[in-house]
C-alpha cells in the first residue's frame, strides 16, 4: 500500500482509482463495508483501490482541547486498511484551508482535479466541506453529470438492530466492555507503541511490566484487563501474540498521577525497552483501586493474573 499525502501531483498511475473518503477512525465493520466496496469496485474496473482521510482528525482541529479519543491513530489505521486489500492511502492535512474548503471545492480540486478519481465510494450519512455543505444529494450530482462513478453504503447494523459506529466503541471502552468493541470493531482494540523505561516497581514484587503511554488514544476505564501483547521483531514477520495482564490507570497505590498501561507479559521476563508492542484488550477483570502497601497489591496482581489466564485460556483457537 502506498501513503500519498498531497493531493496535488498525485503519481499518473493512481489515477482512475475507487477511492473510499472518510475519517474511518476505528476502521470498524461499518468503516469496512464502505472500504469493501472500494476495493471491490476498483477490482471489477481494473483500478488502484483507494481511502481518502486526513490528519490530524477533523474532530481534532475544531476542537484542539478535548481529550484524547483516538480509537486508532495514523500507524494503526494504517495497517488496519493495508489488511483490507487497499493499494493507495490518501492522507490529507487538515488545517485550516481545508476545513473553509466548500464541499463544491473539494470535488473540483481534490476529488477530481487533483486525484482524477474514477470513482467515490462513501457511507449514506457521508458530509463534507465546509459547514458540512456537501452531502451524498452533492456527489450524486457530480456523478450524474459524469465527473466519476458513485457508490454510497448503506448503514450496516450488528446483531441487535445498532448500527457500527466509533461513537459506541468509545461508550465500550469507556465503560469497560472491550467484548462490546471487539464485536463493533470486528477485531481486539488494540493500542501501540513503544515500552517505556519504568521504575523497576513491577520487577521488585514479582511483576515485570511493559509500560506504554497511550495519550494518543481514547482513555479507556481505568481498571485491570486480560490482553495479548505483540512485539516487533526484526526482519517483520506474523506477530507472536502472548497473554497477559495489564493495568491501565494513575496506581493509586504508588502515588503517581501519570496514566500509564503496564502490562505483565505471563512467563516472560526479558529486556524489550525501546521496542514497538501492540497490547490488544481482550476483556475487564475489575475496577483500579488503591491498596494498603505493596504486599495487598501483590497478592491481588496474583489472583488478576489467574483470572486473565483463565478469561485467555477460554478464547477460541485463532483468537
Amino acid at each position: 500500500m502506498r501513503l500519498i499525502r498531497t493531493w496535488r501531483e498525485v503519481p499518473a498511475d493512481a489515477a482512475g482509482a475507487a477511492v473510499a473518503v472518510g475519517n474511518f477512525d476505528g476502521v470498524h465493520e461499518g468503516h469496512r463495508a464502505v472500504i469493501g466496496a472500494a476495493v471491490e469496485a476498483a477490482r471489477a474496473a481494473g483500478t488502484p483501490a483507494g481511502v481518502l482521510t486526513f490528519e490530524p482528525h477533523p474532530r481534532t482541529w475544531f476542537r484542539p482541547g478535548q481529550p484524547p479519543f483516538r480509537l486508532t491513530p495514523l500507524r494503526s489505521k494504517v495497517r488496519q486498511l493495508e489488511a483490507l486489500g487497499v493499494d493507495l492511502l490518501f492522507v490529507l492535512p487538515f488545517d485550516e484551508t481545508m476545513a473553509g474548503r466548500t464541499a463544491e471545492a473539494f470535488v473540483d480540486d481534490i476529488l477530481v482535479g487533483g486525484l482524477g478519481v474514477g470513482r467515490v465510494v462513501v457511507g449514506y450519512d457521508f458530509v463534507f466541506g465546509k459547514g458540512r455543505g456537501g452531502s451524498v444529494a452533492t456527489l450524486e450530482g457530480c456523478s450524474a453529470a459524469g465527473r466519476f462513478g458513485l457508490t454510497v453504503v448503506p448503514a450496516v447494523d450488528d446483531e441487535t438492530g445498532g448500527s457500527y459506529s466509533s461513537t459506541r466503541i468509545r461508550q465500550a471502552l469507556r465503560d469497560g466492555d472491550p467484548a462490546t468493541a471487539a464485536a463493533l470493531l470486528g477485531r481486539y482494540w488494540e493500542i501501540e507503541g513503544h515500552v517505556l523505561p519504568g521504575d523497576r516497581r513491577g520487577r521488585t514484587i514479582g511483576f515485570p511490566t511493559a509500560n506504554l503511554d497511550i495519550s494518543d488514544y481514547l482513555q479507556p476505564r481505568f481498571g485491570v484487563y486480560a490482553v495479548l501483547i505483540a512485539l516487533d521483531e526484526p526482519g517483520g514477520g506474523p506477530p507472536d501474540w502472548l497473554p497477559g495482564v495489564a493495568n491501565l490507570g494513575k496506581r493509586p497505590t504508588i502515588g503517581d498521577d501519570k496514566v500509564l498501561l503496564e502490562v505483565n507479559i505471563f512467563g516472560f521476563d526479558r529486556d524489550i525497552y525501546g521496542r514497538l508492542a501492540r497490547v490488544r484488550f481482550v476483556d475487564y477483570v475489575r475496577p483500579e483501586r488503591k491498596f494498603e502497601g505493596l504486599d495487598a497489591l501483590k497478592a491481588q496482581i496474583a489472583k488478576d493474573a489467574a483470572a486473565a489466564r483463565r478469561i485467555i485460556a477460554a478464547l477460541p483457537a485463532g483468537r
